[in-house]
């Protein structure tokens, strides 16, 4: 019989910090609502996302004028 594996909700978000890094690693600077369209993920779990990776200062917040990027530091 197989089993079946889920995901905790903080690997699930830890999963999702991948994706975030690697969008930015390879697309560079996004917007808040850009980077959720490019990860394939629900809007919730990409901010918790954006929060965990800030928390470890991996992310740079750029201030463009009315909006604000997210980049790698």
């Amino acid at each position: 019989m197989a089993t079946v594996e889920t995901m905790t909700p903080v690997q699930r978000i830890g999963e999702t910090a991948g994706l975030v890094w690697q969008v930015l690693a390879d697309q560079g600077p996004q917007s808040v609502s850009k980077l959720i369209k490019q990860v394939d993920a629900p809007r919730d779990t990409v901010l918790q996302a954006i929060g965990w990776l800030a928390r470890e200062d991996k992310l740079e917040f750029v201030d463009n004028g009315r909006t604000k990027s997210i980049a790698l530091r």
